[in-house]
């Protein structure tokens, strides 16, 4: 593969080449999103290169449209809403491939001391990597995520109050070669920009909707799949933008359709990353039942990290590929938890989480729960056979924000996991996106309401 990832001393002379005039300093703000600047590539270098640079706090306490919310301990109002600090991961430097002349660095979020805030998403899977590296432990992960392609620009989408926006595709195209021909001007474009941007791509196809697409990335360490997750989701939308169209990661955006997961594939490797520790003797070891059985005990206190949004739990229907049970199974797509591969390639593919996921706080979930389970020894059920859909005697996961809040408020385990801070501050985070949505009065209100009522 072309090496596309730079170290500090090449950005460094591409810029004072010529090559590169803007460098981009992003974090993922609660929702995933890139937050934070554009430095032109000179004052990088001279400020920034040693300094990082400053952003407002309350960007980790906003909600999906930028208003602040209040009750978060991290800033506030009284607290007049002060900066923190964005530090430089120079291990992240890369060209953006459809954005020529410019470069990315991810940073991490500090505060005015240098100590890392608790609360970022980027902190917080740090923090599960370091407690599997104290284990012993290294973790790679894969996001397969999916999106609906659109003949509509964002701005024309907005106009239209979201209502009647015409697909790309015009019928399930689920690895269709031919429609996916239409749509590959976009679609391509995204994985060979991804490619030329150090995000590895493996594969793309159609997916089980009309203009429904997965991108499947090359797995990697967890913190560089979660960068490479949200590069990835943010350059499709430019690179979609550029082209006259939109899409969208929603988790269920037509109630007629299926809706759009990012299935977690993790595995548990060796402290130096060369030996797959769910694989031993010929089958799959007691590590691995374990950290399958920590993850399904607590699938469905952690529900939260994995459907963070009200529209989230609209995707789990029947016979639609979304799971409704917390079982598990060697490839089974019924089942929230599907096991595939063997040997070094063995993985836990967790289904459960939709398109919409902050992949830092998904995989912090899942790590953290895996990890639970090999402290607590704890087996999965036995594998489920049949269709999970159909069964009665497997336990359902959360079928509303509002469930799944309650039973993450009532979790011990899951305020062990991610401490008192990160714990009150993503419980407050729920809690305000549910209030919002119960202050809303929705399109489906009016229509169903306006006359007949």
């Amino acid at each position: 593969m072309l090496r596309t990832m730079w170290t500090i001393n090449e950005l460094a002379r591409a810029v004072r080449a010529g090559k590169i005039h803007t460098v981009v300093m992003a974090f993922p703000d609660m929702q995933g999103r890139w937050m934070g600047k554009r430095a032109t590539g000179r004052h990088f270098l001279e400020v920034c290169r040693r300094r990082g640079t400053h952003a407002c706090a309350y960007l980790l306490t906003v909600d999906m449209e930028m208003d602040p919310v209040p009750g978060y301990a991290l800033t506030s109002w009284d607290k007049g809403y002060q900066d923190f600090a964005l530090i430089p991961d120079f291990s992240t430097i890369r060209p953006l491939a459809w954005s020529p002349g410019s470069a990315l660095v991810i940073c991490d979020v500090a505060d005015e001391e240098g100590r890392p805030l608790a609360v970022s998403p980027r902190q917080i899977l740090k923090d599960q990597l370091a407690r599997a590296r104290a284990a012993g432990f290294s973790v790679k992960t894969a996001s397969e995520l999916e999106f609906y392609l659109f003949r509509e620009t964002y701005e024309s989408a907005k106009a239209k109050g979201y209502q009647n926006l015409e697909y790309f595709g015009a019928y399930i195209e689920d690895y269709h070669i031919l429609q996916g021909a239409k749509e590959e001007f976009v679609v391509g474009e995204i994985r060979n920009q991804m490619e030329r941007s150090g995000v590895p791509i493996e594969t793309s196809k159609g997916e089980w909707g009309p203009g429904q697409h997965e991108i499947n990335l090359d797995f990697a360490p967890a913190l560089e799949m979660a960068d490479r997750h949200t590069i990835y989701k943010h350059g499709a939308k430019e690179i979609a933008m550029a082209k006259g169209v939109s899409l969208t990661f929603m988790a269920k955006v037509d109630s007629r359709l299926a809706g759009s997961s990012c299935h977690i594939h993790t595995s548990l490797w060796d402290s130096a990353g060369r030996k797959n520790l769910f694989w031993e003797g010929g089958k799959p070891s007691r590590l691995f039942r374990h950290f399958l059985g920590g993850q399904m005990a607590l699938a469905k206190e952690l529900a939260y990290f994995f459907a963070p949004t009200i529209n989230s739990y609209k995707r789990y229907q029947s016979a639609t590929f979304a799971p409704t049970a917390v079982a598990w199974a060697r490839d089974n797509r019924t089942c929230g938890f599907r096991v595939v591969g063997e040997g070094a390639s063995l993985r836990i593919e967790n289904r459960i989480p939709g398109a919409d996921v902050n992949p830092y706080l998904a995989f912090a979930a899942a790590i953290g729960a895996g990890l639970y389970g090999i402290k607590k020894k704890i087996e999965p059920p036995a594998e489920f056979r049949g269709n999970a859909y159909e069964s009665a005697a497997v336990p359902a996961v959360p079928k509303s924000l509002y469930k799944a809040i309650r039973l993450l408020e009532s979790s011990k385990v899951a305020r062990e996991i991610f401490g008192d801070e990160a714990f009150e501050h993503y419980l407050r985070t729920a809690r305000a996106e549910q209030a919002a949505f119960d202050r809303s009065v929705t399109a489906w209100e009016r229509e169903r309401n306006f006359e007949r009522i």
